[in-house]
């Protein structure tokens, strides 16, 4: 992905369609690993993200 904020924009799209996927998954993970670090921004989207899960908000959808 590449892009400034990449793991916000990804949580963005778990949010719109309320389900966190084994792709969005995997991408934030590979994001974290490439990067070696995490931005402010992407780590209070990745903390709304579990908010939202534990919330009961956001599906966690299993691999098939």
């Amino acid at each position: 992905m590449q892009t400034k904020y990449a793991i916000r924009q990804l949580v963005e799209k778990a949010l719109n369609i309320k389900k966190l996927t084994p792709e969005i998954e995997n991408e934030i993970n590979y994001e974290l690993t490439a990067l070696g670090y995490i931005s402010d921004v992407d780590y209070e989207a990745l903390e709304l993200l579990m908010a939202e899960m534990d919330a009961g908000r956001i599906q966690l959808v299993a691999t098939s």
